[in-house]
């Protein structure tokens, strides 16, 4: 957490599964529509407190930090979302698994 001593950062390349490319892309286009800053993104992450800190992964942080400043920017409710996650789990585990073969010659 910031200002806290911790173990070095790991500097090694590594892929990003595409729900981290996801989250990283929603920021950027939020804080470029004016939704939030890079500081009200830290301000939510470091709010979570050590345990919360410790339990998430960096990417989970940052989307607890990307859905708090969208809710507080009124872009949608928790109901809202609420809603939207219910309907997404209705789809089952298959949702975005492409077997379309479509020939688009």
């Amino acid at each position: 957490m910031g200002g806290l001593d911790a173990a070095p950062a790991p500097l090694a390349e590594h892929d990003y599964a595409l729900w981290e490319k996801r989250v990283d892309a929603l920021q950027v286009l939020a804080t470029t529509k004016g939704l939030f800053t890079v500081d009200g993104l830290r301000r939510v992450i470091e709010d979570l407190g050590p345990q919360y800190y410790e339990d998430m992964t960096y990417y989970e942080r940052w989307m607890h930090s990307v859905n708090q400043n969208l809710v507080e920017a009124g872009v949608y409710s928790l109901a809202e979302l609420g809603a939207k996650m219910a309907e997404v789990a209705a789809r089952g585990d298959t949702y975005g698994n492409c077997t379309d073969k479509r020939d688009d010659s």
